[in-house]
């Protein structure tokens, strides 16, 4: 606390020497019958400062310096319009629309100089792919699946809906890659609120940081990280819509925001709602039925016990863009969700039945920021959360079933009970944890001037944790014991920006603290010779530091070289440390730390204009080496458990490969994008250095969209898009010596995916209809530990917005 006071004395002391404030200015873009344009140019003449209106015509430009400016927009097919606003310290927020007049004969070409966001983000030296989603908005797909079409990113998913969610970055997967919800830890929200759950109607964007993260993203992120932006922007909107398809699929979401314009107080709030029953057909080497004499045979069975839902919202009240805030708003978070459990890490011949989750967690969160705080070039934000999280195992009956739903057989013909008198092993359970959690993340940002900036940024987290199981007698219960983390990491980044814009880096050092204490009761001798209660408390700290950089140099305008370094250190989570029953987890209290050192060097090449053709491509050549990497153990056929997971410490490797990008378009009509990650990851187990099983090395990605304007109707608007989806063969366990027959039982085979969608946007753009076909041909899907995937499925959604009323 002396050292964060002594600094924002120091960046206070320097206030004489800041720099210029800056503003905002934002509108909206139409047409001239008022049809708002989505997608249209908007630049700042002189500044490489750019954006892309929304899909209502809306547009944000941030952190404008005062002064005289030419605000320019363009649209293919409409022509250019320019208009000259001022910046002042008494008018820093300006609002200024533009009507767009169609041109009569087609333009052969627009140029228009100036970065959007999304470019700008993509070089500043960090491996870093910023996705869009104003389009997925309006589709009826996941978080997650627009996050699967990304350059080096590889979602890992046990099955359909709601089912537990990995994240591969360049290789490393698992908690080595962490998730933030505008710089919050996503795990502190519980899993009732996840990637699964948030609409992309209510993201912004989503920044995938490779290998080396940033240091305003405080935490222990190894191998990478992803940073959900919600909107944030205090413009009258309410955006819902409803999807409805196959496994009896529905997903509804509303979000909207009202600001009251003279006194600044704002009103926001987002709901959403997920089903699915998930009984997809599943077929394959564990998918049989055990009649007479124990004979097996294969079937092609649906899913009869993973059906999932979830259910939630944020509301917040305060107020936006006022003298003494940006932004203050506080509010709530909510949310719960139950899930059915088909099967443990494994498909195995017999599956659960009966056997489900029940989640639920209620977080007060509080948010404040403020640009110039005292004086000029000052910025401060905070975001804190506080609340409990609940969870649930329910697992409570003893009768053995088949993949047909009917009640398994034993050898003579006869139904049976496990003895254990559940369906996992280790007797019925009603197993209840429940966390007091809180997270506060803190950022101090000073400006000198346009070539020096320093930031300190701060996160803390903590999980009380205490467990129960209402089966258990009262004296088990009172020997059950709390178990409790503490998380602090601090950053403190340096940022360069020299030689006329052409070179730009940003060096950071991190701290990394954590704090574990297990209580466990037991029963010790009093004073007086009787028996006791007493608290057996053990306490574990750990510290790190870890430090990096990431810089890039425009050797032209349209070329960036980009590297960047880090080392890296990711702390054990809770599960690790002190398991879950839930997702069947066994705790491991001897766990370490896991470090690597992590370097990326790349290029950017583009955007390239001709005519009406736009041409980007990227590429990045990685490297990790690890140490004391965190994974399942490495596990062969001799020695697999199918039902729990055991996080442990695999040992050194190495990770290195390449991944790539392809971005071309015309004529905003047509296109095209192909990207492909090819790597090796490689681990010294007893002696020997190995493949890392459960992994694939090589992927690629591929899609294709295609707009035609006036379809039907005029000022309507289809859009039609296609993508492909490749993932090389591997192997989910291990083969141990030299004889590899019959590894052919342990291996994926290679897959490839293609899903279909189109939307149709009415003339009006408040309704916007649309229908997807996932995994067209219907091909058999793998991601962890052979579980097998969704099939062919057909979706419709529904999307209405009402805007700027």
């Amino acid at each position: 606390m002396k050292t964060l006071c002594s600094w924002f004395l120091f960046l206070t002391a320097l206030s004489v020497f800041g720099q210029q404030t800056s503003g905002t200015i934002s509108g909206n873009v139409k047409d001239e019958s008022g049809v708002p344009l989505s997608f249209a140019n908007v630049t700042i003449e002189g500044l490489k400062v750019g954006v892309l209106t929304d899909l209502n015509g809306n547009y944000f430009l941030e952190k404008v310096p005062t002064g005289k400016h030419k605000v320019v927009i363009s649209f293919i097919g409409y022509g250019t319009r320019a208009k000259t606003v001022e910046i002042t310290e008494n008018s820093l927020n300006i609002r200024i629309d533009f009507t767009l007049q169609e041109n009569v004969e087609n333009l052969n070409e627009v140029t228009v100089n100036g970065k959007s966001q999304k470019t700008i983000i993509e070089t500043e030296g960090f491996a870093v792919s910023a996705v869009q989603t104003e389009e997925a908005s309006i589709r009826s797909i996941q978080t997650n699946e627009l996050l699967n079409t990304t350059v080096g990113v590889k979602i890992r998913q046990n099955g359909g809906l709601g089912s537990n969610v990995e994240y591969s970055l360049n290789g490393l997967s698992g908690s080595a890659v962490r998730i933030f919800i505008d710089g919050i830890p996503i795990s502190v929200y519980g899993s009732s609120f996840s990637l699964n759950s948030i609409p992309p109607s209510m993201i912004k964007q989503i920044e995938v940081y490779k290998g080396v993260v940033p240091g305003h993203l405080a935490d222990d992120a190894l191998g990478g990280a992803i940073n959900i932006e919600l909107h944030s922007e205090a413009k009258n909107n309410i955006n819902a819509s409803i999807s409805y398809g196959s496994f009896n699929t529905i997903q509804a979401n509303a979000n909207g925001v009202y600001r009251f314009d003279k006194s600044g107080f704002t009103v926001k709030a987002s709901i959403f709602n997920n089903y699915s029953d998930n009984n997809y057909k599943v077929w394959g080497r564990r998918v049989v039925v055990a009649g007479l004499g124990g004979v097996e045979t294969p079937v092609t069975a649906r899913r009869f016990n993973d059906a999932y839902r979830s259910t939630g919202g944020i509301a917040q009240i305060g107020y936006t863009n006022v003298k003494w805030a940006d932004q203050f708003l506080v509010g709530l978070t909510v949310s719960d969700d139950f899930k059915e459990v088909q099967h443990g890490a494994f498909m195995t011949s017999r599956p659960y039945k009966d056997r489900f989750l029940e989640s639920d967690a209620t977080l007060a969160n509080i948010t404040y920021q403020k640009k110039d705080l005292f004086t000029e070039g000052l910025d401060l934000n905070i975001h804190g959360l506080y609340g409990k999280r609940n969870r649930i195992v329910n697992d409570t009956v003893a009768w053995a079933y088949n993949w047909n739903g009917e009640r398994a057989i034993d050898f003579r013909g006869n139904e049976f009970q496990y003895t254990w008198d559940s369906q996992q092993e280790g007797g019925p359970t009603l197993a209840t944890i429940k966390r007091n959690v809180a997270s506060i993340r803190s950022g101090l940002n000073y400006t000198i001037n346009e070539h020096h900036k320093f930031l300190l940024n701060h996160v803390y987290s903590s999980i009380d944790r205490e467990d129960s199981d209402a089966l258990v007698s009262v004296l088990e219960n009172t020997f059950t014991g709390d178990r409790d983390l503490t998380k602090n990491i601090y950053a403190l980044t340096y940022e360069i920006n020299a030689f006329q814009n052409k070179f730009r880096a940003s060096l950071f050092g991190k701290y990394y603290q954590q704090e574990t204490v297990s209580i466990d009761p037991e029963i010790a001798t009093g004073p007086d010779g009787n028996n006791i209660i007493v608290d057996d408390i053990v306490k574990s700290t750990t510290t790190n530091e870890g430090y990096g950089f990431a810089a890039s140099y425009a050797i032209l305008p349209n070329i960036t070289l980009l590297a960047s370094a880090e080392k890296a250190i990711r702390l054990p989570n809770e599960t690790e440390i002190f398991g879950n029953d839930g997702d069947n987890v066994v705790a491991n209290p001897t766990i370490k730390p896991e470090q690597s050192d992590n370097y990326n060097l790349g290029f950017r090449l583009g955007a390239f204009n001709f005519r009406k053709h736009q041409l980007t491509v990227s590429t990045n050549f990685f490297s990790r080496n690890i140490k004391d990497r965190i994974g399942l153990p490495i596990e062969s056929s001799l020695n697999v458990d199918e039902e729990l997971i055991l996080y442990v410490n695999q040992g050194s490797g190495t990770s290195k490969g390449i991944d790539a990008q392809i971005d071309y378009s015309f004529n905003n009509n047509l296109a095209l994008n192909f990207n492909f990650s090819r790597f090796e990851l490689l681990i010294e187990n007893q002696g020997v250095e190995i493949d890392v099983p459960n992994t694939p090395f090589f992927t690629m990605n591929g899609g294709l969209r295609y707009s035609i304007q006036d379809f039907l109707q005029r000022k309507s608007r289809l859009n039609l898009f296609y993508n492909i989806y490749y993932t090389d063969e591997f192997s989910y366990l291990n083969i141990r010596g030299t004889n590899t027959v019959g590894d052919e039982f342990f291996r994926i085979p290679e897959q490839i995916a293609q899903d279909f969608g189109l939307s149709y946007t009415f003339p009006n753009k408040k309704v916007i209809m649309s229908f997807d076909v996932k995994n067209i041909f219907d091909k058999p899907v793998y991601d962890n530990l052979s579980v097998q995937k969704p099939g062919r499925a057909f979706y419709l959604k529904l999307n209405y917005i009402i805007n700027n009323f």
